[in-house]
C-alpha cells in the first residue's frame, strides 16, 4: 500500500481534528466535518482567537451554497433570517466592456436550445437579421433580477421560474456566528486563545499539537489550516510555497465599508469598474457592502479611498480597512497531515463571488477523501489536483473580465488588456471568436452560460455564428425568441418583490435596522 509522508501513529484511526482558525472558513469546517464524520470516537476542536480578527467581506456566493446548506440540513428562512441574508441572482456589471456599458452574468441559462443547437448561437443570427434584444431578456434570473422579483423555485414550480437558479448574499460575520452555534450543538469544542507554538513530529514532519498562550497544548491526527492570509500551519510551519498570479491579476488591495441601506435591496450584486479597478455593492436586510478593489501600482490608498467614498449611496458607518492580498494559491492544499481551507489555501478576488465556494468545494472534497488510518499519498494528491483545477478555473474566468475589453482611458486597463494571460484562457477565447463555441471542460465551475454572458456583455463577438443554425426556418425561431421573451417578463413581474417574497416567508430578520425612511419605502 503507498503512504505518503504522513501517517497517523503507528496505523491507528484518525481520531482528533483540530481546526485552526474560526471565521467563515472554520465554521463553515467544523458543521460539516462534525456532522458526516462523528463516528461515537471522533473528537473535534476550533482553536480561535477573539483578538485576531477576520477578513470577513465574502457575502456574496454563487448557487452551490444551496448544496452546502443542504448537506447540514438548514432551513433556508431561518438562515437568511440569521444572516439578515437576501437573494442574488446573478451579478451586474458596469463599465467593464466600455464606459456606460452595462451587462448581467446571471445564474441560470439563456433560452432554450432548438433542435440541439445552443440558444445563444440563435441569438447570434437574430442579431444580425433584426433586434432580439439584449441575450439576458431570454433568461429567468436576470429577468427577475433586473425587476427586483424572486420567488423560490420547487419541485411543483413550472417553467420559466422552474428555470431559476439563486444565492444569497449573507453578513459573512453572522454566518459564521451561525455554523458555530450549529458545530458546538454536534460536540465541537471550541478553545480561545492564540496559538504561540506548533509542534511537529520529529520523524515525520507532521504537526502533533499547537500550544496556546496559556500553556494549553491541543494534540490531533488531523488538522485544518483556517488561519487566514497567515496561514500558520501550511505556509509558516510546513512551509508550502506559493504561486503568484499577480502577473494576470494584478490587483492586490480592497479597502470594504459598509453603508445603510437607502432602498429596499436588489437582488444582485453590482460590480463596477474605475480606473485601476472595481468596486463591488453587495445589499442585505440590515446594510449595504461596499469596497474597492484596486492595484496599487497604478493608484495610492487615498485615491481609493476618494473613489469608494464618492461612488456609496448610502452612509458609511465604519473606519477605512486597508487589506493587502497576493492573488494565487498554496502549491498544495494538504500537505503532510494539514489541509489548508480558505485564505491560507489562496486568494483569488471577489469579482466572481467564489471565496465562499473554495472553502465549501474543499470541505467536501475532503470529506470524499477522508483517511481512516493512513494519509495515502494517492488520495492527498487527488485532493490536491482537484483543489488546483478548481483554482486554476476560476482564475481564467477572471482574467476573462480584465482581458476583455475595450476601454484605454487609463493605465491600468491598457495594461490588462494588453497583458499575456494562460494557454488555456487564450484557447477558448481563439475557439470563440472563430464560431461562438465554448466547451466546458472536464469538472469547470463556470459553463456555457457565465462565458457566453461576459464574452458578449464586453463586446468580444465572434467572426460569424455555426453554420448549422442556418437550416432552422427563420420565420419560426423569430416567433419562438418572441414568445420566450415575452413569458420570462411576463414570468417575472408575476413574482413578488425580493423583500415581499422574504417577508411573507419568515425570512426578513424581526429587527429591521435600516433607516426609518428607508425601511417605509
Amino acid at each position: 500500500m503507498t503512504v505518503s509522508d504522513s501517517t497517523t501513529s503507528e496505523g491507528r484511526e484518525v481520531e482528533r481534528v483540530v481546526i485552526v482558525g474560526g471565521g467563515t472558513a472554520g465554521w463553515m469546517a467544523a458543521a460539516a466535518l462534525s456532522r458526516f464524520l462523528d463516528n461515537g470516537r471522533r473528537q473535534f476542536h476550533l482553536v480561535e482567537s477573539e483578538a485576531i480578527g477576520t477578513v470577513g467581506v465574502g457575502e456574496a456566493t454563487i448557487p452551490p451554497i444551496l448544496n452546502f446548506n443542504r448537506m447540514l440540513d438548514i432551513n433556508e428562512n431561518e438562515f437568511l433570517r440569521e444572516t439578515q441574508g437576501t437573494i442574488k441572482l446573478g451579478i451586474e456589471f458596469v463599465n467593464w466592456g466600455r464606459i456606460g456599458d452595462r451587462y448581467t452574468h446571471p445564474f441560470g441559462f439563456f433560452g432554450q436550445e432548438l433542435h440541439g443547437i445552443a440558444f445563444h448561437q440563435l441569438w447570434l443570427r437574430e442579431q444580425g437579421r433584426g433586434n432580439p434584444g439584449y441575450i439576458s431578456d431570454y433568461c429567468m434570473s436576470a429577468v427577475a433580477a433586473a425587476n427586483g422579483r424572486f420567488g423560490r423555485p420547487s419541485q411543483n414550480t413550472k417553467p420559466p421560474v422552474s428555470e431559476m437558479l439563486y444565492a444569497f448574499h449573507f453578513d459573512a460575520s453572522l454566518y459564521a456566528r451561525y455554523l458555530r452555534g450549529r458545530a458546538e450543538k454536534q460536540g465541537v469544542r471550541r478553545h480561545e486563545g492564540r496559538i504561540v507554538q506548533v509542534h511537529r513530529d520529529s520523524e515525520l514532519g507532521d504537526v502533533r499539537s499547537v500550544e496556546l498562550e496559556s500553556g494549553e497544548r491541543i494534540e490531533g491526527d488531523l488538522f485544518i489550516d483556517c488561519s487566514g492570509f497567515r496561514a500558520l500551519l501550511i505556509g509558516e510551519t510546513l512551509g508550502v510555497g506559493y504561486e503568484d498570479w499577480s502577473q494576470w491579476l494584478p490587483v492586490d488591495r480592497a479597502i470594504p465599508v459598509p453603508t445603510t441601506n437607502i432602498a429596499t435591496p436588489d437582488p444582485f450584486t453590482r460590480a463596477t469598474a474605475h480606473s485601476a479597478g472595481w468596486q463591488w455593492r453587495i445589499p442585505l436586510q440590515h446594510r449595504t457592502g461596499n469596497g474597492h478593489v484596486y492595484c496599487s501600482a497604478f493608484m495610492d490608498d487615498d485615491e481609493a479611498e476618494r473613489i469608494l467614498m464618492a461612488n456609496l449611496e448610502g452612509e458609511p458607518f465604519a473606519d477605512r480597512r486597508v487589506i493587502r492580498f497576493t492573488t494565487g494559491r498554496r502549491k498544495q492544499s494538504w500537505s503532510h497531515n494539514v489541509i489548508a481551507l480558505g485564505l491560507s489555501s489562496g486568494f483569488l478576488e471577489p469579482l466572481e463571488s467564489t471565496s465562499i465556494h473554495l472553502i465549501q468545494n474543499g470541505i467536501q472534497r475532503l470529506l470524499a477523501l477522508f483517511p481512516d488510518r493512513q494519509i495515502s499519498s494517492i488520495e492527498r494528491d487527488e485532493y490536491n489536483r482537484g483543489m488546483q483545477d478548481l483554482y486554476e478555473d476560476i482564475r481564467d474566468f477572471i482574467i476573462l473580465h480584465y482581458k476583455a475589453t475595450q476601454r484605454d482611458d487609463t493605465p491600468f486597463w491598457r495594461h490588462v488588456r494588453d497583458m499575456a494571460v494562460p494557454e488555456t484562457l487564450t484557447r477558448k477565447l481563439e475557439l470563440w471568436r472563430l464560431h461562438g463555441r465554448v466547451f466546458r471542460e472536464g469538472a469547470e465551475l463556470f459553463g456555457l452560460t457565465s462565458w457566453v454572458a461576459v464574452l458578449l456583455g464586453q463586446n468580444i463577438w465572434p467572426d460569424t455564428y455555426e453554420p448549422i443554425v442556418d437550416t432552422l426556418d427563420e420565420a419560426k425561431v423569430a416567433v419562438a425568441f418572441k414568445e420566450m421573451r415575452e413569458r420570462y417578463y411576463a414570468a417575472a413581474m408575476a413574482l413578488p418583490s425580493q423583500e415581499e417574497f422574504l417577508r411573507m416567508a419568515g425570512a426578513w430578520a424581526a429587527q429591521d435596522v435600516r433607516p426609518q425612511v428607508a425601511a417605509a419605502q
